[in-house]
């Protein structure tokens, strides 16, 4: 496997060089398949193309958490008053 993906490293990066952006990240796809465990006949069967990649701060600050948002009707409650002092 790993001279598979030596192979398509190589052949990704001639891409590149070549200016040929699209067949680059379809290789780049394919290797990141193969890393992660898929067989080499269904990594290459597979089609990226539909593939987005996570923006960073688009689910929160850089993180793949999603935004928390407050319930309907949900109001704050008051800050307290920090000049007041309790009896003991």
């Amino acid at each position: 496997m790993t001279d598979t993906i030596d192979t398509l490293r190589a052949r990704m990066e001639a891409a590149a060089a070549a200016m040929d952006f699209e067949t680059a990240s379809r290789l780049r796809d394919r290797i990141n398949l193969l890393r992660g465990g898929a067989e080499p006949d269904a990594a290459q069967a597979a089609d990226t193309g539909g593939l987005t990649r996570q923006r960073p701060g688009a689910m929160g600050l850089g993180t793949s958490r999603q935004r928390v948002e407050p319930p309907p009707g949900w109001t704050p409650p008051r800050k307290p008053n920090l000049m007041v002092t309790r009896k003991r």
